[in-house]
């Protein structure tokens, strides 16, 4: 199967860039924005003048990586960065869009995911995209696990099955029919049949998922792909005790609560757990196609304090003070995720909150400004925290502190 796997990505590398797209445009997301991680690996207050040492496993054409390395570039942070992957076409997409952008301080590696230990340990391990083309993705999650420093972090993107309806039907179809053909026969073969598939098959109703119009690269990626398994979150959450990782948390995580989805006054049944809680809140969205979270190893996760004074608020979007007064004025805030519409109730005191958020001023600067009692403010400023960072829309980092 890894032979599969490797002809795949060196026949078409995925995802499909253009290194000279580097001159014009960084592409940035979740895992492994540094801000992000500092949000969710170290709660919000990691120490960017010590060197951060980082595995991208499974690093494909480079997005992870280029995200990483420039952003720590532009903020003047220290980092040691080591690159694997199995393809040699897409180590060679990376390498050029690396060089173009001058970066340092990057081992490539031409090799498997599987022997990340081998490579020492890292404070910061990003797997975006590859667990789940494993034969076996618990040998991934262990091997990355081993390659963990102490409190180090795993950020993780893994296929969902809800949100991704209707593509493993066809990707058993096209396995069969073009067993035996050549990357370039079977794309040729998959995009003829394509076209003859029923208008109200489950894959062509799915709006969420669009990767197949993105050229050859897409279309192979994602219907022809030999080796692709969907995880509902008890699967990651059994894979990451066998790591001996704990979840510690999603990127969204309000979109794996109940709140919303059922009535005010529902009451769960006696012996649900916050795991029972996503797996419903999963199958209830039903519009999920991916998960994306962080995970460190059992016993070392760090609970984010928002109302910690040193922590450095950041508002992820639009300016917060065009957001302030848009709240102002509508009473709340609409946001788009997975095709679905959610309002944010918000009030008036707390949109006046979100206007001070400047990505410089901590949160002891916040309350002095705000001319509340530290009581009063830590309540307002904990409930708004929440809401919005259950939908990633703050995030705490000292990154850019100078």
């Amino acid at each position: 199967m890894t032979a599969n796997i490797e002809e795949h990505y060196n026949a078409y590398p995925y995802p499909a860039r253009d290194p000279n797209d580097e001159h014009k445009r960084l592409i940035t997301g979740s895992p492994s924005n540094p801000m992000e991680i500092d949000h969710h690996v170290f709660g919000g207050l990691r120490d960017w003048t010590k060197p951060l040492h980082v595995l991208v496993a499974g690093g494909g054409s480079g997005d992870g990586l280029v995200q990483i390395a420039q952003v720590l570039t532009d903020a003047k942070r220290p980092y040691e960065i080591t690159y694997i992957d199995l393809s040699t076409s897409t180590r060679k997409i990376a390498e050029e869009r690396v060089e173009i952008r001058g970066l340092k301080g990057i081992n490539f590696v031409t090799g498997s995911l599987l022997d990340a230990p081998e490579y020492g340990e890292f404070d910061y391990i990003d797997c975006c995209g590859v667990l789940h083309h494993l034969p076996e993705p618990q040998a991934g999650f262990d091997a990355l696990a081993k390659a963990l420093a102490p409190n180090g972090g795993l950020g993780f993107m893994v296929y969902a099955p809800y949100g991704r309806s209707g593509v493993y039907p066809l990707q058993e179809a096209f396995a069969q029919l073009s067993a035996g053909m050549s990357p370039q026969d079977r794309l040729a073969f998959g995009k003829s049949v394509f076209q003859r598939v029923p208008q109200n098959h489950e894959f062509k109703r799915n709006t969420l998922v669009g990767d197949h119009m993105d050229g050859d690269a897409g279309f192979y990626d994602l219907l022809l792909h030999s080796q692709d398994i969907s995880c509902t979150v008890k699967d990651i959450i059994g894979y990451l005790e066998h790591a001996g990782l704990a979840l510690q948390n999603f990127t969204q995580p309000a979109m794996y609560l109940l709140d919303g989805l059922v009535p005010p006054d529902f009451k769960q049944p006696d012996g649900y757990s916050c795991e029972d809680e996503m797996a419903l809140a999963e199958k209830l969205r039903g519009n999920m196609k991916t998960h994306v979270g962080y995970a460190m190893k059992v016993g070392e996760g760090v609970k984010l304090d928002p109302t910690d004074p040193a922590g450095i608020p950041h508002f992820i979007g639009e300016d917060p003070k065009k957001a302030a007064a848009f709240i102002l004025q509508k009473g709340g805030m609409p946001v788009a995720i997975n095709g679905q519409k959610i309002g944010l109730g918000i009030s008036p005191q707390a949109a006046k909150l979100l206007g001070m958020i400047d990505g410089v001023a901590n949160v002891g600067v916040l309350q002095k400004k705000s001319g509340l009692a530290v009581a009063d403010f830590n309540a307002a400023w904990s409930k708004l925290s929440d809401l919005l960072c259950g939908y990633g829309l703050v995030l705490y980092s000292g990154l850019n502190k100078t």
